[in-house]
């Protein structure tokens, strides 16, 4: 998919991981060292969002199948759900724009672009929601715009109903 200078892409070789810089040493390490090896092990979907323009790596995210507890969820959408233990979800692992692109709202379309994926394949493989583990209070705030809710008892980990992910692609511009 494109968006004028900016094309989202699955990791390939060549890309230019060693410039990618976020600002936070695990996020870069994880990029710049084991990215391609998730990805080869199956452990997780890596998605770049490509400058084209000067062939850099503007942002990329993470996706891979989880499971959400039942317990974790809030008492008003449990009652709708079958008491299984777990239920399947999509987790948004790894979300991080390069310094040089911050202030240009490419975090948003890194989300919006994880979010579509996510509720693409929930099509074809069930998925209740998709599930974030927030890094700080800088993050959690950045979900919660977006309609994620914390979970029960930890408010960093955060979901977004499939449903409500649907609503939300469909009001974004």
């Amino acid at each position: 998919m494109s968006f004028g200078q900016y094309r989202f892409e699955p990791l390939g070789r060549h890309h230019d991981r060693a410039a990618f810089s976020c600002g936070v040493d695990e996020l870069d390490q994880y990029l710049q060292r084991r990215a391609r090896q998730d990805m080869a092990r199956n452990v997780a979907a890596v998605f770049v969002l490509h400058d084209v323009s000067e062939s850099k790596v503007a942002g990329f995210y993470t996706l891979s199948a989880t499971a959400i507890r039942l317990s974790e969820l809030p008492d008003d959408l449990v009652r709708r759900l079958p008491r299984y233990p777990n239920l399947p979800a999509v987790l948004l692992g790894r979300l991080a724009v390069d310094t040089n692109y911050r202030g240009q709202r490419l975090g948003e379309m890194l989300l919006m672009d994880a979010l579509e994926r996510s509720l693409l394949s929930s099509q074809q493989i069930a998925a209740l929601a998709v599930v974030v583990d927030a890094k700080d209070d800088a993050a959690v705030g950045f979900y919660l715009r977006y309609g994620f809710q914390p979970v029960v008892d930890d408010p960093r980990r955060m979901f977004l109903p499939m449903q409500t992910t649907a609503d939300t692609l469909t009001s974004s511009p």
